[in-house]
């Protein structure tokens, strides 16, 4: 089933993101909405290839960390020779789950907006995920040169077009309100 509207998040590392993605979720239903990771696939390839624990690097773990910069690496040549391999591969999983709601919980570049914009078009959204660089530090992340100051992380710094954005640092009424409007948005949409 294509959905009848999609919503993509974008952030730095321990921005938040899964935390509001999941609440989404969580008010909408999982009748209706579903997670797409554009990472999934890469983590899915990775572990295969290297025989790892692909739960674990699906999880926010200190495993997941020791394998990011070479999954990045990885995953940058993949993406030179088609840079809606990821995407592409995530929809398709998330077809197959017949619900109206994507919520796209981890682009990460422009190349990403670029395939789900040309792919659906006018029922796409996106949100950017801002948290303070000292309230991230305390959810755990510290600046790692090859991951920190890559476009897995900076490729999106320069849009300024976003549907919305949400600042993520513990007010829960900033989040109640966002959510509020996003999920108006949604209910309009289906």
């Amino acid at each position: 089933m294509d959905p009848k509207c999609v919503v993509i998040f974008s952030g730095k590392r321990k921005s938040g993101k899964d935390f509001i993605t999941e609440k989404l979720i969580e008010n909408l239903g999982n009748d209706a909405a579903t997670i797409v990771r554009i990472s999934a696939p890469i983590k899915k390839h990775w572990a295969e290839l290297h025989n790892l624990d692909l739960d674990q690097l699906l999880d926010a773990t200190a495993y997941k960390e020791q394998h990011r910069l070479a999954m990045i690496e990885w995953s940058e040549k993949e993406r030179a020779r088609d840079y809606g391999i990821f995407c592409r591969s995530a929809a398709e999983n998330a077809k197959g789950l017949n619900k109206p709601v994507w919520i796209v919980s981890d682009a990460r570049r422009k190349s990403d907006l670029k395939w789900f914009g040309e792919n659906y078009g006018d029922i796409v959204r996106t949100v950017r995920v801002f948290a303070d660089d000292q309230i991230r530090m305390k959810r755990g992340w510290k600046f790692t040169a090859g991951v920190d100051d890559v476009a897995s992380e900076c490729d999106l710094d320069d849009v300024t077009d976003w549907s919305w954005q949400v600042y993520n640092n513990g007010s829960s009424e900033d989040i109640t309100n966002f959510l509020a409007d996003l999920e108006a948005w949604i209910k309009r949409s289906l």
